[in-house]
């Protein structure tokens, strides 16, 4: 299988990335950059909008439109300028930002945060604690810390057949399973089940039709792994960029696995010699996805 280079985005962190099924297109972030992307792979048109603040993450609505979220907010987006928002997340911890959010099947925004690591001026700074936490958004606003658990990066959103929740920690390497609450949201009974993998460190997935979990592998990982919650790697797919953020599962059959990436904190001379860093890819891996959560 050969990842191919589909749009050259050059993100700064390119991230959050879903298959609109009703537009036929994806949607994705640069967070640094402050864009939200869509293209068609199709027709190969992309469209991009600026936002008025650092963007984390991004997912469809049921009514159509989407939800963003930013450094401390979630809002309600239509694809215009403006967004307006829903809920504030962790206010009274000004040194924290949020970072991955996904759209669960229960219609709620999954997400969680992380101590901040970008300055005003998009330059890097120094994580120094676990200070993230994980939260559910509804769409009436209301949001719920869903456990105690303290996460460096909080990374990747995926629910299994049996109603678990699969989420990371990037900087600690280690893929969890969670059992959910079916009335709160509220996990429990964490168990890691992928941890330690030699190849760079986890951050966004995707989850295929035969319930095998893709994860991208960020900071040097240049890959995409391929496992069964609570079994070994079943397949590593390498990828021409280095850091591999976001994966979802899209196209008519959803049978493309369409990759975003970084280039954040590399060096122009790594830049020069390898300028697809921080671009939009896609891999036919022989296995169909599943179609995204809508909010609402």
């Amino acid at each position: 299988m050969i990842a191919e280079l589909i749009y050259p985005a050059k993100d700064i962190v390119g991230e959050s990335l879903v298959w609109d099924y009703l537009r036929k297109r994806l949607l994705w972030v640069d967070i640094i950059g402050k864009t939200i992307h869509a293209f068609d792979p199709v027709a190969g048109n992309h469209r991009e909008w600026d936002t008025p603040d650092f963007v984390t993450s991004i997912g469809l609505r049921k009514d159509g439109g989407a939800i963003v979220a930013f450094t401390k907010t979630i809002c309600l987006w239509d694809y215009g300028d403006e967004f307006t928002q829903l809920a504030a997340v962790e206010p009274d911890r000004p040194g924290n930002r949020l970072n991955e959010g996904v759209v669960g099947p229960d219609g709620a925004f999954w997400c969680g945060t992380m101590q901040n690591n970008i300055a005003p001026d998009g330059q890097p700074l120094d994580i120094t604690e676990d200070a993230g936490q994980l939260y559910r958004c509804t769409s009436d606003g209301q949001l719920i810390r869903l456990s105690n658990d303290l996460f460096g990066i909080s990374n990747t959103f995926i629910w299994t057949d049996d109603g678990c929740l699969i989420t990371a920690d990037t900087l600690k390497n280690e893929i969890y399973r969670y059992a959910v609450d079916p009335e709160t949201g509220r996990l429990s009974d964490r168990r890691i089940i992928l941890s330690n993998f030699k190849r760079g460190l986890p951050d966004g997935s995707a989850i295929d039709a035969k319930g095998f979990i893709w994860n991208c592998r960020v900071v040097g990982g240049s890959c995409l792994v391929r496992f069964r919650p609570g079994h070994r790697i079943e397949s590593v797919i390498d990828l021409p960029c280095s850091w591999p953020t976001s994966c979802a599962f899209g196209g008519d059959k959803l049978d493309t696995l369409f990759v975003t990436s970084a280039r954040f904190t590399m060096e122009d001379e790594h830049l020069q010699a390898h300028p697809q860093e921080g671009g939009l890819y896609a891999v036919r891996p022989g296995v169909t996805g599943l179609p995204c959560h809508r909010f609402g």
